[in-house]
Formats: structure tokens, sequence, C-alpha cells
């Protein structure tokens, strides 16, 4: 570990930024397809229901339907059972919302239960990293149903619709499997090498651990992604072309571009020049996905979550703030006469993110978009008030709309759910605007400021705890790679990938850390000669194996330097 001082301020309370997070950035580059799943996911329910005359129980399809939001990220094999857990977890949540409504009409044992499970889904949903739009689907939808309605004898039917729901956004999901089933790997890939190519084009630490996460994505997509086929014995080596381009002397981003872009085609995938070796051997990919796929394997990953929701875990001071905040968002509404205060809970727990000065940005962003949404809600209710066809309709637009642009900002995404959320309630029944836009106007500022103030007031003093175990985890991992400078290619490629994932998890740690008040001194410097000597020694094994190891003694030496410097 680098010996340099660490003097570190401290981080308090800091300025918050007003502009910065209305910004609105580029789409994603995938951002069609969840809003095209979940329209076709939706529109199938919706439609049954309104041709048999049932439009009331909408609720309990959309529940279902919402799944096909998850897991376009991940490749079909993972993505299959990724949506099965998300479609259980979503009729657990509903489960647990409707017995408990059906058996007390306490507002305070409502919200009580609805703070619990917006915590828990928190948990959960950090702790299996399972990607947006994460908890507060879950949360928006158990929240609303404890406020639901509800008879004991109903809830085995309205499940059932769920599930039935639920089974048909697991085949949207998968389905484009039939069509193009290593899309996900293509992307993942694509991704790392136009990360290489902008670190190769504008060098820096931001565009290096930028680059080195999308390296450490793609290698881990590539990993669940099932068994080898020709395609992504193709892939693999172009990630391992991306990982030679952060180490090479005069990297080429044109060409790294190119690639990226024959990827994201239809075409075949384009072959990258010939590597030293096989893929088995040069790689270790064969053996890691083995490993990783059997019962050894399994019960490790098990083990590792487990003890990221233990005692220890820095995720539970963000689950205290999620409980906390949304308790307190649905008490003060209830005290100020809203009769079904789950949307404050609902606003108070999609605040929550990694720190405090993240948490303020979403409540920033979630309070703007939803009082424009509320603007438009008013302004397309006479239309969907026409007929119950115009409302269905109106209901798939913006579930399409609120997909296509909260990757750009998630104010802007929030301007096309609040309208949807709120029309779901006319599938009841007509209820008065003035009354429906009073109450989520309340509920949304109330729901901010409460969550907000719980944010500021639950400490998380685990942050510098979790750079400090990150720093010593990079250290190890750098040592077991020049170790096993000098073993085969499987095991040196095994230790690269775990120092890869080893400085993505010490950014990640070193920026939730960075945006947390009241907490220990952060190790900024010690973080960042951490990180430097990690990525010199990825860039030495790199030339290991590499061209450089057509050329031996040459690569040797270059290697054997840039080993000593990262050691310094």
């Amino acid at each position: 570990m680098s010996d340099t001082s660490t003097r570190a301020r401290r981080p308090f309370a800091r300025g918050l930024p007003l502009a910065a997070p209305l910004r609105l950035g580029r789409p994603s580059d995938t951002w069609f397809k969840p809003a095209l799943s979940v329209v076709v996911a939706s529109a199938v329910p919706h439609l049954t229901l309104l041709a048999t005359g049932r439009l009331d129980l909408v609720m309990y399809t959309m529940a279902g339907s919402l799944c096909a939001l998850y897991g376009h990220a991940l490749p079909y094999a993972r993505r299959a059972r990724t949506v099965a857990g998300v479609v259980l977890s979503m009729s657990a949540g509903l489960a647990t919302a409707l017995v408990t409504a059906s058996l007390t009409h306490s507002t305070a044992v409502l919200v009580a239960v609805g703070a619990l499970l917006a915590a828990a889904q928190k948990v959960l949903c950090d702790a299996t990293r399972i990607g947006p739009p994460g908890h507060v689907i879950l949360t928006f939808v158990s929240s609303a149903a404890l406020f639901a309605p509800q008879r004991l004898g109903q809830v085995p039917a309205h499940l059932a619709l769920t599930l039935a729901a639920g089974a048909v956004a697991w085949l949207v999901c998968v389905g484009p499997a039939l069509i193009r089933r290593e899309g996900p790997e293509r992307r993942a890939v694509a991704r790392a090498l136009e990360a290489a190519a902008d670190c190769a084009a504008d060098p820096g630490p931001r565009a290096r651990n930028g680059a080195a996460a999308a390296v450490h994505a793609a290698w881990q997509c590539l990993l669940v992604s099932g068994r080898p086929t020709p395609v992504r014995r193709s892939l693999e080596r172009l990630v391992a072309h991306a990982e030679e381009a952060l180490a090479a002397p005069t990297p080429d981003p044109d060409r790294l571009r190119a690639r990226a872009a024959l990827v994201r085609a239809r075409g075949p995938v384009p072959e990258p020049p010939p590597a030293p070796g096989t893929a088995d051997a040069l790689y270790g990919i064969d053996a890691e996905r083995a490993a990783l796929s059997a019962s050894g394997g399994r019960r490790a990953a098990r083990r590792t979550l487990l003890r990221s929701l233990g005692p220890g875990s820095h995720l539970l001071p963000v689950a205290a703030r999620t409980l906390i905040g949304c308790a307190l968002a649905g008490y003060l509404c209830a005290a100020l006469g809203v009769g079904r205060p789950y949307w404050a809970i609902v606003t108070a727990a999609s605040l929550y993110q990694a720190n405090v000065t993240l948490t303020w940005n979403r409540a920033l962003q979630r309070t703007l978009g939803n009082l424009l949404g509320v603007l438009v809600f008013a302004a397309v209710l006479p239309l969907s008030r026409t007929g119950p066809l115009a409302l269905v309709l109106c209901c798939l637009f913006f579930s399409f709309a609120a997909e296509a642009l909260i990757t750009r900002n998630y104010w802007l995404g929030s301007v096309a759910v609040t309208p949807m959320a709120l029309l779901i309630l006319e599938f009841g029944g007509a209820h008065p605007a003035g009354e429906l836009i009073g109450d989520r106007v309340l509920d949304t500022v109330l729901g901010a400021l409460a969550g907000f103030l719980a944010a500021t007031l639950v400490t998380n003093r685990r942050a510098t705890g979790r750079v400090e175990r990150a720093l010593e985890a990079t250290v190890r991992a750098r040592t077991e790679a020049e170790t096993a400078y000098a073993a085969p290619s499987a095991e040196l490629d095994r230790a690269r990938r775990a120092l890869t994932a080893s400085l993505v998890e010490l950014r990640e740690a070193g920026d939730t850390a960075a945006g947390e008040w009241w907490q220990r001194a952060l190790p900024e410097q010690e973080l960042l000669a951490a990180e430097q000597a990690g990525h010199r020694t990825l860039a030495a094994t790199a030339q290991r194996l590499g061209p450089a190891a057509r050329a031996p003694e040459r690569g040797r030496g270059r290697a054997a330097h840039a080993l000593s410097i990262g050691a310094e």
C-alpha cells in the first residue's frame, strides 16, 4: 500500500447543486428495449381485461407487466432467471400488501407495513445489484395495494392475475433470444471497446476508470451468458483486445470504435488479430464459467449475498433511511388528511441513492418531474375519460414515454410516470380531478422533504470503512496479479479480472463515500495511489498476455519495468 500521507478533509455538510442534477444527458443506447417491452407486456393483459369488461383489475395485472422493465442488460440465460425472480418478488410484496389491507384499515399500520416493505425491497435490490429501475417499481406496487379496498377471499385471484401478467412479461423479456441470442453480450463488448477508445483518445483517471468498469462488465456478461459459441469466443477476444489497447503505447481509438460499430450491427462479429494460445488457455473463461456454475460456486455466491445483508453491511444505513423516511412521509400525509398516502411513501423510497448528495439530486429531480407530471395529467384527463380504450391507450403511451425519457434524466421520465400512475386509478372509477391533483402535489412535496430529512439525520459512517476494505482488497488483488505474472496465461487472466473487479469496487466505494456526510476522514490519497498502481499492473499484465507475448524478451522487459513502477 502506498505510504503517501493521508491528509483528507472530513466530508461534513456540503453545498448541494441545483442546476447540475437537472441537466439532460444522452439517452441510453438501449432505451427502446424496456420501453417496447413494458408496452407489449402491458397491452396483452390490458386489452384482455378491456374485452372482458374488467378494467377494474388492471392494478393487479400491471404489477406483473412492470416486471418487463428488468434485466435488459443481462444475457438471456441470466435474464430468464432474473425476471422470474422479479416476478416472484413482486408477487410476494403484493401478497403481503393485499393480506394486510384485507385485515386492517388502520392507516398507522398500513404506513408501517409500507415502510418496512420499502426498506426490505431497497436492500434486496441493492444487494443483488439488479439495476434500474431497482426497488422503486416494487415499492410502488406494494404501497398502492396497501391502500386499495380488499377482501381476504379476493387475494388468491388477484395474485393469479399478477403471476399471469408476469409470465407474459417473462416471455417478452426472453423472447428476443430466438432472434439474436448473443445480443446483450455484443452490446456489453461494444461498450467496452468504446470505453477503451475514449480512454485512448483522452487518457485520464476518469476515462481509465470508466474503461476498467466497462471491461469488467463485459467479462461478467460473458461469464454468465451460458455455453460458449463461436460468436462468444470472438467477443472474448475483442474484450481482451480492449484491455490490450489500454496498455498499448499508441492505441488506435478509431479502430476500436470501428470494431464496436461492427459488434453492435447485425452482421458477423469482427475477428480480431490472432492472440497467442487458445481462448481456453489465454483467457481462462471456461474454467471460471464452470466454477461459477458448479455447486461450490453457487454456494459461494449465496454466502456473498448473505454477507452483504449481514449486521456489518454498508447497505443497512440506507435501509434505515428508507424505513424512517417512508414512515415519516406516510404519517405526515396521514396527519394532514390524505386518505391514501402511498404516493408519499413511494416518493420518499425513490430518493435513496448511494449517498446524501445523490439523494439530494434525486429529490430535486423527483419533485420537479412529479409537479410537471401533474400538469400533464390535468391536460390529458379529459381525453382519457372519453372511453375505456382511450384510457388504455393513454396508459400505454405514458409507459413508453417514461422509459424513453428517463435515461436522459430522471426528472424527465417522472413527467411521464406521474400521469401514468394517476391514470391507473381511473380504471377503478373516476375520481375528482382536483382531489387527485391536490393529493399528489402534497404527497410529492412532503415525501421529498421527509425522505431527504431522513437521509441527512441517519448517518452512514460505514462508507469510509467500505473504502478501507476495498483498498485492502485492491492491494491483495494487485499482489496476486503480480505473483501470477509468471504463471500460465489462464491463471494470470483470472488474476487480472479479479484486480479489475477490485478497482471497480474501489472506485464505487470512493464515489459513495465522497458524497456522504458526517463520517470519518477519507483516505483520498491512498485511494488515488492504489488506483494508479492497480492500473499500471493491469497494463503490465496486458503486455504479458497480448502481442508482447509473441516477442517474449522485449515484452518481458517492458512488463517488468511497468510492474516495478506499479509496486512503488
